[in-house]
């Protein structure tokens, strides 16, 4: 019905004009097959044999010249192409004059692209739906009349003043300037009710104004913004050659020998060669072709739904077969919303502590460092100079005062290097510690509080019933926070005060494979992508750990990550079932022809039905998302 490799890419601009063409020439042969087939039941019915026979040897010729190319493409890829099959049936029905089996079988092949297609754009609706809704144009205030211009998004620069009227989609990220603003962010983060914005507030761009117009100030460009980061990702899915085609190619050896081992031993005992051509009219193996590619957009576009980003159809198969999932703790299993709970001075008091923390940690990107810094600023201290700082990733951040003096802020190893062996701190569950030198000594702890996420105990639950066995955390946080988060969650193997290094190390030694990994911070990158499937939380806001995952979860829940194992494994049982029915109906088919009780012509109708069937069939992977959006959630 097509060919392995045939597939028009997505037009997504100039650089796949030569996908187009191809589409195009695709059509207009199926338009020649449909007018000549038309033309040869006419020719049929009237007795005109011989006008029938020149018309089934042209277009059935250029029908099989071209398949042909392509399975030679094929094969010079690795790829075995089940179209030989077709292409022995149409030559067969030449050799025994049922011509117009041969033209029926011939627009199968060059048709049954339209119904894929069809079917594959019906499957990748939400993912065209998210790259259709990104804004062309902006509403700038211009600074010195105030009018209100519209211009490109891309001329939109940071520091413009905006204006987003009712029902708009923000074009880029900013802050609201206006009093307050109600955004609708379910397409963004999954959050079904609208979020009351006040003035100061971060706008995400994607988003869709629910109130009245107001006005806000850009923050980032637009091919830095939030939405763009997210287009990014579903371009990359929708445009990506998913290994669709392999999951039918491991049926294609067995399935090509089955059809010709029953056609020639249908020939050799009825010693009527037309019994050949009969079986394989319904031995061509559109279902295989068909059914893996549909269920697999199916599922991409299921995952959409329930706001998860997969960049290749591959992860699914990968996903279904998880055996192993290692997880970060700051961000992932927790909210990654930090809060300073309690201070604990050695040295003065605990405003000194504090003060000496958040000079330095002004020049860390950490997820700590903003709530040290904002306690400070609640509590109205005046930071000490700093003459200059460093970052040590995954450790902490040195930082020389004006006055001379070294101040250390991290983790207790950190600090140990310049204090020697200090008492570990007594924590409570979901609390950290940071710790605090001046020069060799140490100045104090200040205890922060990072509540677990609401679904991360049932999270980890619904895994072990999806068939992980193998759980680990790993996380560079220290190691009585990691065990104490762990043991909530239900997770044994801890792995804490982790480097980026370390945490590839880890995740690669697992055993059970293959191995989930779930992170979203800078330093989660490398272990992503070391992994067998990474899945980034990009909560808010997708970060550098989206770029190296292969699947991103754009809403702030845990739980899509349960959802989306959840997806991949039904997909996979949706292609393998209306894989088999396929088969299953063919070889049927093709036993009844072998007894000579199915004419070529009725064959090659019949098997246009079983195409039908197994693209519904397939179909029924769009709808795996509403099962689990009716499932409740534990808390």
């Amino acid at each position: 019905m097509t060919q392995t490799s045939s597939k028009p890419e997505q037009n997504t601009g100039s650089k796949n004009t030569g996908g187009g063409l191809r589409f195009l020439r695709e059509r207009l042969l199926m338009v020649l097959v449909i007018l000549s087939l038309v033309a040869g039941v006419s020719l049929w019915l009237t007795g005109q044999d011989l006008a029938l026979a020149i018309l089934a040897y042209l277009m059935i010729g250029v029908v099989i010249v071209v398949t042909a190319i392509g399975m030679v493409r094929d094969l010079m890829k690795g790829h075995w192409g089940l179209d030989i099959l077709a292409v022995v049936a149409m030559i067969a029905t030449l050799a025994v004059q049922e011509y117009v089996a041969g033209l029926i079988i011939a627009l199968m092949l060059t048709g049954g692209e339209a119904l894929e297609d069809l079917a594959a754009r019906r499957a990748s609706r939400e993912l065209n739906l998210l790259l259709d809704r990104t804004p062309s144009y902006a509403q700038r205030i211009h600074p010195q009349t105030g009018e209100i211009e519209s211009i490109a998004v891309e001329l939109v620069q940071v520091g413009d003043e905006l204006l987003v009227r009712s029902s708009e989609v923000l074009p880029v990220d900013g802050i609201l300037l206006s009093a307050h603003a109600a955004i609708d962010e379910s397409s963004v983060t999954g959050e079904p009710e609208p979020v009351t914005c006040r003035t100061g507030d971060a706008l995400l761009s994607g988003t869709v104004n629910s109130t009245e117009s107001f006005t806000m100030r850009v923050q980032k460009i637009a091919s830095e913004s939030n939405y763009a980061a997210i287009v990014k990702l579903v371009e990359e899915a929708v445009e990506s050659r998913a290994p669709m085609v392999r999951l039918a190619d491991r049926y294609a050896v067995p399935f090509t020998l089955v059809a010709l081992f029953i056609a020639g031993l249908a020939w050799y005992l009825s010693g009527d060669p037309v019994r050949f051509a009969e079986v394989l009219v319904v031995a061509t193996p559109c279902p295989l072709l068909i059914a893996a590619p549909v269920a697999f957009m199916g599922g991409m576009s299921s995952a959409a739904k329930l706001n998860v980003i997969i960049k290749d159809g591959g992860v699914l198969e990968v996903l279904a077969r998880v055996r192993s999932a290692a997880f970060d703790k700051t961000g992932t299993l927790t909210q990654g919303r930090p809060e300073v709970v309690e201070i604990r001075p050695e040295i003065g008091t605990a405003e000194h502590t504090l003060q000496l923390a958040a000079a330095a940690e002004q020049f860390s990107v950490h997820v700590y460092a903003a709530p040290i810094l904002a306690a400070a600023h609640h509590r109205g201290l005046e930071l000490p100079g700093v003459e200059r700082a460093e970052e040590i990733a995954t450790h902490g951040v040195s930082a020389l005062l004006n006055d001379g003096r070294q101040v250390r802020v991290g983790k207790p190893a950190f600090i140990e290097q310049v204090t020697g062996q200090l008492q570990r701190a007594t924590l409570q569950a979901g609390q950290t510690a940071v710790y605090v030198s001046l020069d060799s000594e140490l100045a104090g702890v200040i205890v922060l509080s990072d509540p677990l996420r609401p679904q991360a105990v049932d999270t980890i639950q619904r895994l072990r019933e999806q068939g992980v066995s193998e759980f680990a955390m790993v996380t560079g946080d220290a190691t009585a926070t990691a065990h104490s988060v762990a043991q909530e969650v239900g997770i044994s193997h801890v792995h804490a005060e982790t480097t980026p290094q370390s945490k590839v190390e880890i995740v690669q030694a697992m055993v059970q494979r293959p191995v989930l990994m779930v992170g979203d911070g800078l330093n989660d990158a490398p272990v992503l992508a070391a992994a067998d499937v990474g899945i980034a939380m990009a909560g808010r806001g997708a970060t550098v750990a989206s770029e190296s995952a292969s699947a991103v979860v754009t809403s702030d829940d845990i739980s899509r990550v349960a959802d989306v194992v959840q997806v991949s494994q039904r997909t996979i049982a949706i292609a393998l079932q209306s894989i088999w029915m396929g088969i299953i109906i063919s070889v049927g088919l093709m036993l009844v022809a072998a007894f000579g009780f199915l004419p070529a012509v009725v064959g090659a109708m019949l098997q246009e039905i079983v195409d039908v069937v197994a693209i519904v069939s397939a179909l029924r992977a769009l709808v795996i998302y509403k099962k689990i959006k009716r499932e409740p959630k534990k808390h």
